[in-house]
C-alpha cells in the first residue's frame, strides 16, 4: 500500500511553508519541515543554522574550494553532498513509514520514483510585492531591500534544486499543482490541495 505525502515546493516568502503547517493539521498527518532539519543535524553533526542555509546552496565546482569543505568521512565529498544524502535518506524514511506533508529539500525530486510513495507535488508561487510585504511581516526588517533578499534566495533555492534534480525550479511540469498565493490566499491554497489529496 502507498502513503499518501505531498511536496510543497516554494518561493521564498509564498508562504509555502505556512501552507504545509496547515494542510498537515486539516489532513491530520505529520509536516516535516524544521523537523526534518533537525534530523538531519542530528545524524550528520551539522548545527541547524549551517543546514538551513546549506540546504539552499548549491556544491561548488570549483577544486579549491572544495578541498577546504571535503565531507567529514574524508571523502572528496563536500558538505552540501554528504547533507544531500542524509537528506534523501531521511525523506524516503519518511514517506515509506507514514502519509505526510514535506515541505522543501528537493522532496519531490527524491520521492518521484518512489514505489511505497503516491505523491502530490505542489508549487506555491506568488508576486514579488505580496512575497517583499510578507518576509518584512514574517522575519521582520533586514540590512538588504525585501526585494534583493528575495532575488537573492530565490536565485539560491533555483541553483540548489537544478544542482540536485537537474530540473528547472518553478517549472510547472514538475508539479501536479502551482498555486498563487498572492491570488488565492494562503487558507484557499490548504483548501485546494487538501481537495486534490
Amino acid at each position: 500500500m502507498q502513503n499518501k505525502i505531498v511536496t510543497i515546493s516554494r518561493q521564498f516568502g509564498s508562504g509555502g511553508r505556512a501552507i504545509g503547517k496547515r494542510l498537515a493539521e486539516t489532513l491530520e498527518v505529520p509536516c516535516y519541515d524544521v523537523e526534518l532539519i533537525d534530523k538531519i543535524a542530528q545524524e550528520s553533526g551539522f548545527a541547524k543554522e549551517y543546514l538551513k542555509e546549506s540546504g539552499e546552496y548549491r556544491p561548488y565546482s570549483n577544486w579549491f574550494f572544495n578541498a577546504f569543505t571535503t565531507g567529514q568521512n574524508g571523502s572528496h565529498m563536500t558538505n552540501q553532498d554528504y547533507i544531500w544524502n542524509i537528506q534523501k535518506k531521511n525523506i524516503l524514511e519518511l514517506a515509506e513509514r507514514e502519509p505526510c506533508v514535506i515541505v522543501g529539500r528537493c522532496a519531490d525530486y527524491i520521492l518521484r520514483d518512489a514505489a511505497f510513495a503516491d505523491c502530490l507535488k505542489v508549487f506555491i508561487h506568488a508576486s514579488l510585492a505580496y512575497r517583499a510585504q510578507r518576509i518584512v511581516q514574517v522575519y521582520g526588517e533586514q540590512e538588504v531591500t525585501p526585494e534583493k533578499r528575495l532575488k537573492d534566495k530565490d536565485k539560491r533555492r533555483s541553483a540548489y534544486y537544478q544542482y540536485y534534480t537537474d530540473m528547472k525550479f518553478g517549472d510547472c511540469r514538475n508539479y501536479h499543482l502551482a498555486l498563487d498565493s498572492s491570488a488565492f490566499g494562503l487558507d484557499k491554497c490548504v483548501e485546494l490541495i487538501a481537495a486534490v489529496y
